[in-house]
């Protein structure tokens, strides 16, 4: 008992904590929450989605020997509802299902550790899409999504790698290959010579991880020849540049590089003027009832050739093209404006600035319908709908960064870093749901 001052009357009394107690404690789980929880409007909509083709594919059947897994409809809702609360580290959220009343009441007792989290998380990319497609077909069914106008924009998240990761061709080939080739070899003789210098579990992990170091170094030089057309054209760029400046450039620096971390990821010229490693995600959104109605990832950095797919995209999910399409001046290429134009979706983008004093009337590579974008884009109610892109484009990704946490992807691949894509879009389209029927 530590000391305390005697004043007047002599010691103070208190109440002191005894750690050492054994308490039995019992509580109703469903009265942890309020009934208007946001974990209870998550789940409820987990219920009323198809999750045939997540069930489909677990092999522990009744009268059938094996553990059975963890439901599909507890680690859905658990990602749906940490994806609101921008929660985004696996063993973050295996942590607060044991602490937080919010996640205990999801989880009903259950206890899934981090390594089924993240496994759910990102190998259900397909199962995602589907989810995301049954929910435009509820809205559209409803009245809710019309399709009359969709905003598409572009996103540059930073990829879960370092710049410092990248490696040139010559030094993946002959060095990176080699080290982690030796690095597996040894291991092994190390094991074969004395068994017992390590427990089987150290063993079985080192070894692990040096294979995983090798499979990436393999899929970097995998990427060396899709990276290689692209890497060719910012290098003639840069010769110009230089040869206009009087400048020469350096022959050494101009091989491709790969990053040996995310071998998808590449180097992009991020927001605030920066070069990172990154993916470009896409969305598109209703423009009317703000859904997300379109989402799809790519590790190019420019946005020129993703109106056309995105379009595409939103006709199978709905069965319907938009009939008019808000995008920024990086989609506005004359081959995409004519493609989009002539499978009835009007484009409203800005007219980029020419020579011409006049750069609403037609040009000479012009079709009929881009000199009819070009026309319309110069009139004043297509500029009050244009502004429309930054009011519902921009605002999503704003929503997405400040408050689902889409600032670092947590994962590594084009297919996972679209899984994360799909979970920001069916967060947001729950929750936004929710607000309307609310309203």
């Amino acid at each position: 008992m530590s000391e305390q001052p005697k004043g007047k009357g002599g010691r103070a009394r208190v109440v002191e904590a005894n750690r050492s107690q054994i308490e039995w404690r019992s509580f109703d789980l469903d009265a942890l929450i309020p009934t208007d929880h946001r974990a209870r409007t998550i789940v409820a909509a987990v219920e009323r989605f198809d999750l045939s083709a997540f069930y489909a594919g677990i092999e522990a059947r009744e009268a059938e020997p094996g553990r059975p897994p963890f439901d599909p409809k507890v680690l859905l809702a658990l990602w749906l509802y940490a994806t609101s609360e921008a929660v985004g580290s696996a063993r973050h959220l295996s942590r607060l299902c044991e602490r937080d009343h919010a996640y205990m009441w999801i989880c009903g007792g259950l206890r899934p550790n981090y390594h089924t989290l993240a496994d759910f998380r990102g190998a259900h990319d397909d199962k995602l899409d589907m989810l995301l497609t049954q929910m435009l077909a509820a809205l559209m069914t409803a009245g809710a999504v019309k399709l009359r106008r969709v905003a598409q924009d572009g996103t540059r998240v930073r990829a879960n790698a370092g710049a410092a990761s990248f490696r040139r061709a010559s030094t993946l080939r002959e060095r990176c290959l080699q080290q982690a080739k030796e690095q597996v070899e040894q291991l092994r003789r190390e094991l074969d010579e004395d068994p017992a210098a390590s427990t089987a579990r150290e063993a079985a992990a080192q070894e692990r991880s040096a294979k995983e170091r090798l499979a990436s170094v393999e899929r970097a030089i995998a990427e060396l020849p899709k990276v290689a057309g692209a890497h060719e054209r910012t290098q003639q760029k840069r010769a110009r540049e230089a040869k206009r400046k009087g400048k020469v450039v350096d022959p050494s620096k101009s091989e491709p590089r790969v990053s040996t971390t995310d071998p998808e990821a590449r180097v992009m010229k991020m927001g605030d003027g920066g070069f990172r490693p990154a993916y470009n995600l896409q969305f598109a959104t209703d423009t009317e009832s703000r859904f997300i109605v379109g989402v799809d990832v790519t590790n190019e950095g420019t946005d020129k050739a993703q109106m056309a797919p995105m379009l595409e995209q939103i006709e199978r999910r709905t069965g319907q093209r938009p009939q008019q399409c808000l995008v920024d001046g990086g989609y506005t290429s004359i081959a995409a404006i004519d493609d989009a134009e002539t499978r009835g979706t009007e484009v409203f983008g800005p007219v980029q600035q020419q020579r011409s004093p006049n750069p609403h009337e037609r040009k000479r590579r012009d079709t009929p319908r881009t000199a009819a974008w070009r026309a319309r884009m110069g009139s004043d109610a297509a500029k009050i709908i244009y502004r429309q892109r930054a009011a519902v484009a921009e605002t999503v990704h704003a929503d997405l960064r400040r408050w689902r946490g889409l600032g670092l992807l947590p994962v590594r691949g084009t297919k996972k870093v679209k899984a994360i894509a799909l979970w920001m879009a069916l967060t947001h389209n729950v929750l936004r749901a929710h607000a309307l029927k609310a309203s």
